[in-house]
């Protein structure tokens, strides 16, 4: 095969670290476009960004020329040093080390875009560690629960 064709999308979680100020609702919509930015930088799709004030979804295109764990690293590193410019309230703000990544198939892609714009109503039923929780045993993903949104 002369050349390399791959169509990966995936759905990353990660959050705000515990010790950190949480997003101001004014800011999240501005983070989350800064966020595409960052993706398409890397020759990432972004498909869809969403979340609440302490933890984003991403769902987007992993590109072959990339590793998931540079592009998580690529994403935190770039939209904290942005927000930290934003405003001093944000001048301890810092992501957790860890995330979630998640393999969509493309059957399961408007279910999922529904489900990331739906964050708000979603969270008032229930708690983004359980629903991190949730994704780990769908996923079959072994974890402890220790750790579970740990610093």
């Amino acid at each position: 095969m002369a050349s390399s064709l791959v169509k990966l999308d995936v759905h990353l979680v990660f959050h705000v670290k515990s010790t950190s100020v949480v997003i101001r609702d004014v800011d999240i919509v501005p983070i989350h476009k800064y966020i595409g930015g960052v993706l398409r930088s890397i020759d990432s799709i972004p498909i869809c960004i969403g979340g609440i004030n302490n933890h984003v979804h991403i769902l987007c295109s992993l590109p072959s020329t990339v590793r998931m764990a540079d592009l998580v690293r690529t994403v935190k590193a770039n939209t904290s040093r942005w927000i930290k410019t934003l405003d001093p309230y944000y001048r301890q703000f810092e992501w957790q080390k860890g995330y979630g990544a998640f393999g969509i198939c493309p059957s399961l892609l408007s279910k999922t875009i529904q489900y990331i714009n739906a964050q708000d109503e979603h969270h008032k039923k229930i708690l983004p560690k359980d629903e991190y929780i949730a994704f780990l045993n769908a996923y079959h993903i072994e974890y402890n629960p220790d750790y579970v949104l740990s610093d």
